[in-house]
């Protein structure tokens, strides 16, 4: 296997507000620095890119940092982090979208990239017009295009509107026929941001399965970025994980998720809203928000670590922002690698009426945790309405242990197993002669 991407020590600084240090000896003084290898001397030392703190007038922060890692040809690298963690930089510097304050990086073949919504497509051209101008960017010759034109047409689903100007496609339109011009056009470094998760369900699938193809029949590299863990997993070899523009930890994809799952979530049990900014957490939060969510046993005691089998309890403290009406809180227990095992749900088992504004006390009890003894994570939300998204979404609150017990019976060494599923269900067998 052969490098097809080394970077070594690369990394992107911005200025935050103005562009410009304010005066023109300023400017000229952090050009010659820069032009030299040297550092910005208008740069705060050791600044890194914590984006929940808030930014002081002219300040400089990197977006990425002392990043160096190299790629194989053939690889499949998923590369995770939360929002705001330097991914869509190192991306964009890859693709040759915008240049790197520092470091170096080669790069070996075609790249084709697929990093936002209409990325690399002139508005006022018809969708036909902009296959064959990226094709050409591509370095593809005429009769190449030709000839995989109608499979692009056809992944993409819009033969309808192919002569039609893209500025007046949907998003999913555009996304369509951005991916099925990123891989039907040969590049050997793919490209794939979060992007994706713009289509529907069906097309997000049939995105997943032509990766793994061109990956495994056609040796292209490709380079994955996604919050969806089961989808990295699935696809991806191996993965990055980057934190405050940084790479925290590089190697085998379970390994790297496990590292993302446990580094976003809260590792004692209890998860207070107040003192905890880099939670990954989405929602408006306009009718409430939860304040607080911690796991115990029987006795009260807050635990991470459970016994298999054992009763668990999930507290939440939610506030009521406006009167809602039976609202839905749920909670959710995922694998490590980001598989989702069991949904416990309000709306599924009661319903609350109506809720006047206030804080409240909610504690969801699972009489038996029958989940498989290893690593798990716990998503929590709050919706004032069911078919309305989540007001408050929590990806990885919590992270809890499971352990063997004896509830297991003769099966208390199946950990040394790999068995398909995480979820324990107890069943009986019954065996007779088949001839009386």
């Amino acid at each position: 296997m052969s490098v097809v991407i080394e970077v070594e020590d690369l990394g992107k600084l911005y200025r935050l507000g103005e562009v410009g240090t304010g005066t023109l000896s300023h400017d000229l003084k952090r050009w010659w620095a820069l032009t030299r290898g040297k550092e910005d001397p208008y740069s705060q030392v050791g600044r890194v890119n914590i984006r929940t703190e808030r930014a002081e007038k002219g300040e400089y922060v990197w977006a990425l940092q002392n990043i160096s890692f190299s790629i194989q040809k053939g690889d499949v690298v998923g590369i995770i982090g939360k929002n705001g963690a330097g991914k869509s930089t190192l991306l964009k510097i890859l693709s040759r979208i915008t240049a790197p304050t520092s470091g170096s990086l080669r790069i070996k073949g075609r790249v084709g990239s697929l990093l936002e919504v209409g990325t690399g497509f002139h508005p006022e051209m018809t969708g036909r017009e902009n296959v064959f101008m990226n094709g050409t960017i591509l370095g593809m010759r005429r009769h190449e295009i030709v000839r995989k034109f109608d499979d692009i047409v056809d992944f993409a689903g819009i033969a309808k509107y192919i002569d039609t100007p893209v500025k007046r496609y949907s998003s999913g339109m555009m996304v369509r026929l951005g991916f099925a011009v990123a891989a039907f056009l040969e590049p050997e470094i793919l490209i794939v941001d979060e992007v994706l998760a713009v289509g529907d369900a069906e097309f997000q699938k049939r995105c997943l399965g032509k990766m793994e193809e061109v990956s495994r029949d056609q040796g292209r590299t490709i380079l994955f970025v996604s919050h969806n863990m089961s989808s990295v997993n699935t696809l991806c070899h191996t993965g990055m994980f980057l934190a405050n523009g940084q790479l925290e930890f590089q190697g085998d994809i379970q390994q790297v998720i496990s590292r993302y799952l446990n580094y976003s979530s809260s590792g004692n049990g209890k998860l207070v809203l107040s003192s905890r900014n880099d939670i990954e957490r989405r929602g408006n939060r306009l009718f409430g928000e939860i304040i607080s969510i911690s796991t115990r046993n029987t006795k009260g005691e807050i635990l991470d670590t459970f016994e298999f089998g054992q009763q668990l309890y999930v507290d939440m403290r939610v506030e009521i922002k406006q009167e809602v009406v039976d609202p839905e809180l749920g909670i959710c227990i995922s694998t490590s690698r980001g598989t989702r095992l069991q949904h416990l749900v309000s709306k599924w088992e009661r319903e609350f009426g109506k809720i006047a504004p206030g804080v409240y006390d909610v504690t969801v009890e699972l009489q038996e945790l029958m989940v498989y003894p290893g690593d798990y994570t716990l998503t929590a939300w709050f919706r004032h309405y069911v078919k309305e998204p989540a007001d408050d979404f929590i990806e990885s609150a919590l992270s809890i242990k499971v352990i063997k017990s004896e509830k297991m019976g003769r099966f208390k060494d199946f950990t040394n197993y790999s068995p398909i599923g995480g979820v324990y269900a107890k069943s009986n067998w019954y065996l007779q002669n088949a001839h009386g």
